[in-house]
């Protein structure tokens, strides 16, 4: 055992040769490297898989021993200041890692087909496995300084994922949004590494644990300075996880290609907020008056994404909102305490959402096929509907993804978000009432986004372009650069409106490039012959793509089984449990191994009917045959005119106007902040261009009107230079006389 965690400081090192063989290969072989371009996909699935091997094995040695491994050997020493870089193997590290392997071997598989088409395949698995890289080297790191090395390597592989395809102005905008909000959250976590340091003297977490924890015992710290120190390193994680109010920049990443969503931004990057909160949490513990702070920021962002996600029309966007909120859950969870609970719905949620992320790419994949959809049009779920029959593989994996999301027994997220909603009782009856209403709310947006994209009839027909005319089929290219001539020119050129885009730097509306595929795929094609109307329907992925859905959605159905107590008798702890004994020791917490099975199901009871009530309003909404306007119409029908019809009018247009315009902040922060910048920028620009500027150049123009006045006194005469001079002279001594 001790031989394994010897060599655990390879494991971030592994996928990394293919960004670096990648590059030597483009740079001197670029047609060779190129046409064999599937290789590097298969090599970067067989890198990672022996990454997750090795996790594995790291993992079953942890549950069976309760150990903790950290290795460190020095690499800066200069008097009494030593800069040493290791790596720790426990608990958190393990399943950090088991998730980043396991979802990432999933997303490269799928994303061998789904990025076929695209001219930089090679350029996104050398993006995708250096991520690999960085963020295992960050789940793995032993001191504050070498996570903040490769957090912002995470930070650098996001930026160039969410902008992979720059060439769209969306897409380069939101990656610059990604960044600057990231770099906000990324300053005061510095800063607060810098705090504690100076506090501690030490960056390794062992140290700087005991350290502090003498210094708190003894009252030996200002605790206003301390709880500032540990308010700026919790912003590195609100930022990173998109919590309130860094999380603006969340929805907008979901520009870049949906692998990157499902795996970036659903299931590890975004959870490194978590991670470091997690890993820090014996610090945090002690601290006063920080445990509620994270706890309040948890429970803001648990309303708030689930509210932005009510109305949202584009599917990732909604999906993002709900990853939103469920960090939230995680983030509440810490902040209450609950370790277990917290790491437990990280995990439920990683495979839960990774499967939702992937099957709306399915989705998208296949809404491509249809003739006069544009990128955009492709993710707007009012133009889906109907898709059960043509792409139920994908239907299924989505509906379990959803159902697990919602909370419905027995499926993964059932499990440990139950396991919050209870413990949230004990911590706040607000926090309590809070939190349960959102799971309530998180079953009505899920189930709007599964009814709107599956359920009814087809929602987009061609003819709404061309009417009755038979036109060639073709479909406007996701996958970056093509041909730029358009086929038909009967064709509008599609336009994106700004209310569902990235307005951050610009309020422009741009056109869309109007490339078509390289490989054109053969469409279905149904010819009703009573109107002569030509119709194309989407059809189901490949089977690349079908894989890590039904993967996934194993992991969906029996993941949540892991923090379940089978047998009280024979078995102390749950498998979960278990395995973070070492870790909740460190927190000096006690593991309550006895589960009422009555109070639990009292508990689940309530909390899965709550779920029920919102799958219901949904369904009464949204299921056909009868659409959300038609039911909204016999609600309006039943109040009638008066009082009650206009106040439910304003509830409804309210709750619609601050869903779909994001709660007004990407409003605020582009007025208030951008704005701000803006005219402050203009302020000091016109302060140096008048002021600064116009002294300079007054000085000098005042010289120059009196060299020329002085020119014209000089006409060669003594007896005037003589005049002037006594004349200048008696005015000196008067002044001088009478100062």
């Amino acid at each position: 055992m001790q031989q394994t965690y010897q060599y655990g400081w390879i494991i971030p090192f592994i996928p990394l040769p293919i960004p670096i063989l990648i590059g030597v290969g483009l740079l001197l072989f670029p047609t060779a490297t190129k046409n064999l371009r599937r290789m590097w996909s298969f090599q970067s699935v067989l890198l990672l898989s022996i990454v997750m091997i090795f996790s594995i094995n790291l993992s079953i040695q942890q549950i069976n021993s309760n150990s903790i491994y950290q290795y460190v050997w020095s690499w800066i020493i200069n008097n009494d200041f030593s800069l040493e870089f290791g790596y720790l193997i426990d608990p958190l590290t393990s399943i950090m890692s088991i998730l980043i392997t396991t979802v990432g071997i999933m997303v490269l598989i799928y994303s061998d087909n789904y990025m076929a088409h695209d001219q930089a395949y090679l350029r996104f698995f050398a993006y995708m496995s250096f991520f690999s890289t960085s963020m295992l080297g960050l789940v793995t790191s032993s001191n504050l300084i070498q996570i903040y090395i490769f957090w912002e390597l995470v930070g650098m592989c996001s930026y160039l994922l969410i902008g992979f395809w720059f060439t769209r102005p969306l897409a380069a905008n939101a990656c610059q949004k990604a960044f600057v909000t990231n770099r906000i959250g990324d300053f005061g976590l510095l800063l607060g590494i810098l705090g504690f340091y100076w506090i501690t003297g030490s960056f390794e977490f062992r140290d700087l644990f005991e350290i502090f924890n003498n210094l708190i015992y003894n009252n030996e710290v200002n605790f206003l300075f301390v709880t500032l120190c540990a308010v700026l390193l919790f912003a590195g994680a609100v930022a990173k996880s998109a919590q309130f109010p860094l999380h603006v920049w969340l929805p907008d990443a979901m520009e870049g290609p949906t692998p990157i969503s499902a795996l970036i931004h659903a299931a590890t990057m975004v959870a490194a907020g978590i991670f470091l909160v997690a890993r820090l949490l014996p610090l945090f513990i002690v601290i006063p008056y920080i445990m509620n702070f994270i706890s309040l920021i948890g429970i803001i962002t648990v309303l708030l994404g689930a509210t932005l996600a009510l109305a949202q029309k584009d599917i990732k966007r909604g999906l993002a909102y709900s990853t939103m909120s469920q960090l939230g859950y995680m983030m509440l969870a810490l902040g209450m305490g609950s370790y277990r609970s917290a790491l437990f719905h990280l995990i439920t949620h990683a495979y839960s959402k990774a499967l939702l992320f992937l099957g709306s790419g399915s989705v998208i994949h296949s809404m491509e096929t249809i003739v006069g959809y544009s990128p955009y049009k492709s993710q707007n779920m009012v133009l889906m509907g109907g898709l059960t029959k043509h792409v139920p593989i994908t239907k299924s994996t989505f509906l379990l993804g959803t159902l697990s999301l919602c909370g419905i027994p027995p499926l993964a997220c059932f499990w440990s978000k139950d396991e919050i909603l209870n413990d949230s009782w004990l911590y706040s009856t607000i926090f309590a009432i809070i939190a349960w209403a959102t799971a309530g709310l998180t079953a009505f947006y899920m189930f709007r986004i599964y009814l709107l994209t599956f359920e009814g009839h087809f929602h987009f027909h061609f003819q709404n372009y061309i009417g009755k005319q038979k036109t060639p089929f073709y479909s406007i290219s996701l996958w970056g650069k093509g041909a730029s001539k358009r086929i038909n020119k009967n064709l509008p050129l599609l336009t994106m409106n700004n209310n569902e885009s990235s307005s951050f730097f610009s309020k422009r509306t741009y056109p869309i490039d109007d490339n078509v595929r390289n490989v054109i795929r053969p469409f279905i094609t149904i010819t009703h012959f009573e109107d002569k109307k030509y119709y194309s329907y989407p059809y189901e992925s490949d089977n690349t793509m079908l894989f890590p859905l039904l993967v996934l959605g194993l992991f969906t159905l029996f993941v949540g089984f892991i923090g379940i107590p089978f047998n009280q008798e024979g078995v102390d702890l749950d498998i979960l449990s278990k395995w973070l004994t070492p870790s909740i020791n460190l927190l000096h917490q006690k593991l309550n191994n006895s589960m009422n099975w009555y109070e639990f199901l009292k508990d689940a009871v309530f909390s899965v009917s709550i779920a029920y009530l919102g799958i219901f309003i949904a369904s009464f909404l949204y299921k056909p045959p009868y659409s959300s306007l038609l039911n909204f119409d016999l609600i309006n029908s039943v109040l009638k005119r008066g009082p009650k019809r206009i106040l439910w009018d304003k509830i409804i247009n309210g709750i619609y106007n601050w869903s779909y315009n994001r709660a007004y902040m990407d409003s605020f922060y582009t007025t208030s902040l951008t704005g701000g910048i803006r005219r402050l920028a203009e302020l000091t620009h016109f302060f140096d261009r008048r002021v600064i500027d116009g002294i300079t150049n007054g000085v000098g123009v005042i010289s120059f009107f009196i060299g020329e006045a002085i020119k014209y006194i000089g006409g060669g005469r003594i007896s005037s230079y003589l005049f002037f001079y006594l004349f200048y002279l008696a005015i000196f001594l008067l002044v001088s006389f009478f100062i």
